[in-house]
């Protein structure tokens, strides 16, 4: 099913209407899609480590495959309840809008996040190794470090976010609870400045999550509403709001990383390092991302149908689940040397 303007339907055989030209099982492209697109999106976490460290001498923690899927399971698990609300906000703004939304995929998010969650305080009650039988995880231990503590954290938000799922106005606060505490994982007390990086990637994984949570939503209800009026409306005003987001997340992305890898030091860290390796992909896909939003906004804008920005805007989502994959990868791998 695309989506057009209204134009006049026809009955099959079974007596359901269907616009010309749409296929009579609408969904299964979809199906096919996500079965394609899934465990491709799984390679990247767990095939990257090998492909960023091969060559710079470093070495990984073990099973940083497995670690790198968890937090792309765990990031993905943000985005989608996180960007309902978001475009949900948004869509009460509208005049005219159709009451209808598309089912929400919240509950199925946060039964996957916390399965993540939990996983990864698994690893941590371990001492960050992988456990090979139940008997070698300690949660009692997890109360004694400050990783633990915010290992627990996550898990409890998740369940409590699952719990919430018929208030989802309230399901924001477990949200925003699971960013703050990779905020505070990602730059531990030892750091140099450690509040101000966890400033950083609070605003930076905050403004990631609604930019994809948000657009993965928007389109779903373009969808639902069958090329009502309302929808070229709706993805004009995500669009202005994600402009916002993208000067924000490249702003904290370039303060972080100069963070981490001293401007004398970055261009020779980007191709000498697991860390700068994975990075310069991350950069390479935020700029088609932002390549493949600026075609929507062309079209949204200037097209005969506004609605034919769905195209490049569904090849953005796209994109931003390989980001979304990357990033985990990212969390995974070996800091890089601050060479002086």
């Amino acid at each position: 099913m695309t989506l057009i303007r209204p134009t006049a339907e026809t009955t099959d055989a079974s007596g359901t209407a269907r616009r010309p030209g749409t296929s009579r099982w609408p969904g299964t492209g979809r199906i096919v899609a996500v079965l394609v697109l899934v465990p491709l999106g799984a390679l990247a976490p767990l095939l990257g480590p090998s492909a960023a460290l091969h060559g710079t001498g470093e070495a990984a923690a073990p099973g940083v495959g497995g670690i790198a899927l968890l937090r792309t399971v765990l990031f993905a698990a943000l985005c989608v309840p996180l960007g309902e609300l978001f475009v949900d906000r948004l869509a009460r703004r509208l005049p005219g809008a159709p009451p209808g939304r598309p089912r929400s995929w919240a509950a199925f998010a946060n039964a996957a996040g916390f399965v993540a969650a939990l996983a990864l305080a698994s690893v941590v009650s371990t001492g960050n190794l992988i456990p090979h039988s139940p008997g070698q995880i300690d949660v009692g231990g997890l109360y004694d470090s400050r990783d633990g503590r915010l290992a627990l954290l996550e898990v409890n938000a998740f369940l409590l976010a699952a719990a919430l799922s018929r208030r989802p106005a309230a399901r924001v606060w477990p949200g925003a609870a699971v960013v703050v505490a990779e905020a505070l994982r990602a730059h531990p007390p030892t750091e140099h400045s450690p509040l101000i990086g966890s400033g950083l990637t609070l605003v930076h994984l905050t403004c990631a999550v609604l930019w994809t949570g948000g657009l993965l939503h928007a389109l779903r209800t373009l969808r639902r509403w069958h090329g009502n009026a309302a929808g070229a409306m709706l993805l004009g005003l995500y669009a202005r709001v994600a402009a916002v987001l993208l000067a924000a997340i490249t702003a904290t992305g370039v303060c972080s990383s100069l963070r981490r890898m001293p401007p004398g030091t970055i261009l020779d860290q980007l191709t000498t390092t697991a860390y700068g390796r994975t990075l310069l992909a991350k950069v390479v896909l935020v700029a088609a991302v932002a390549l493949l939003a600026l075609w929507a906004r062309v079209r949204l804008g200037r097209a005969a149908d506004p609605l034919t920005a769905y195209v490049p805007a569904r090849a953005e989502v796209i994109a931003l689940g390989a980001v979304v994959a990357v990033s985990g990868l990212l969390t995974a791998l070996p800091l890089p040397i601050r060479w002086s």
